[in-house]
């Protein structure tokens, strides 16, 4: 997109609040965050805070954090250089959280009623995004560095364990599933969009987002609206889901953008932008995107979450806080 015309479109859009920070217990001043969760019922945050070994679950209503803690960390060589990697991603299922490690490559189980953790399952490969399949009790994980989807079984979660693991022919980069059968994640190499049989783990069909050389990032869904949600670099597009992956429209956000979410009952996505340090929120009419703020965050900001009632959670990794923004009409 034109800069100019990104800069006038960013700022044309109505501002909002300033967001609230929410510094997580402990932070040593930095705490890396990748992927995020909504718990609906009750409202809470599930927040992996990687180099402290923690995940930290936050309240929607109060925003009280209670800590899930004893997660192994580990120092690993980055493309930045050294850094403390631990806890990185969760999904919610079934009563229970799974949480992926990037220190020992394993994903776990957490007890939602009593935050108790349960078993946990090594794999061969790094787990980068998770997502629970409700229809057949399975958590896929994508895990980019082998260019392959890892599925867990998880009918017994006293006992996980690996149940495939499918070859791809580029690097899954978010996830998304639709209630319907079918896990979705984007091939960020390639520039695609593919959606999977969640019973038959086969690839049924592929479209192309128009992310360009960076590639698409994140994913959310409106199963209802047959819409899909990709995040790219510096805007959001919809997809038609009933359409053979149409692109419906996009939405502007600033540079930066990596993990978004939505929020059917609102009709509305989320998404950060970190180089902009901006987030960016906007209502999805079916057809078209109407911007409804625009909100100061940080530079690297580029995670985000919803809870059900419009709050909003974005990851500010760089000073071991959540900005919390209040629902936006």
């Amino acid at each position: 997109m034109n800069p100019l015309l990104l800069a006038l479109a960013v700022a044309a859009a109505p501002s909002a609040e300033t967001p609230k920070p929410l510094a997580l217990p402990g932070s040593p001043g930095s705490v890396m965050m990748d992927y995020l969760a909504v718990e609906p019922s009750p409202a809470r945050v599930w927040v992996p805070a990687g180099n402290t070994g923690k995940v930290d679950v936050v309240d929607v209503a109060t925003l009280a954090i209670t800590s899930v803690t004893g997660f192994p960390t580990v120092t690993k060589e980055g493309p930045h250089g050294k850094r403390e990697v631990g806890p990185s991603s969760v999904t919610i299922g079934d009563g229970h959280a799974f949480m992926g490690n990037r220190a020992n490559n394993q994903v776990c189980a957490i007890e939602l009623k009593t935050l108790k953790l349960g078993a946990c399952v090594p794999l061969e490969d790094m787990p980068d995004g998770l997502a629970y399949v409700s229809e057949t009790h399975e958590v896929w994980a994508t895990t980019p560095r082998s260019n392959s989807l890892t599925i867990i079984d998880a009918h017994d979660v006293a006992h996980l364990k690996v149940a495939a693991k499918v070859t791809l022919d580029g690097e899954p980069e978010g996830y998304a599933v639709d209630g319907h059968g079918h896990f979705i994640t984007n091939l960020e190499d390639l520039d695609r969009t593919a959606i999977f049989d969640v019973k038959t783990r086969k690839e049924i069909q592929r479209g192309q987002p128009g992310c360009g050389e960076e590639g698409p990032r994140g994913i959310a869904i409106d199963a209802s609206a047959h819409a899909l949600f990709v995040a790219c670099k510096d805007h959001v597009a919809a997809l038609d889901l009933a359409d053979g992956l149409k692109l419906l429209a996009t939405v502007p956000t600033g540079a930066g953008v990596d993990n978004i979410d939505y929020v059917p009952s609102l009709h509305q996505v989320f998404a950060a932008g970190g180089h902009a340090a901006t987030l960016t929120i906007a209502r999805f009419t079916g057809k078209a995107f109407e911007k409804l703020a625009t909100i100061p965050t940080s530079e690297g900001v580029r995670v985000v979450v919803a809870a059900p009632n419009g709050t909003a959670f974005a990851a500010d990794s760089k000073n071991g806080r959540l900005l919390v923004t209040s629902p936006v009409k």
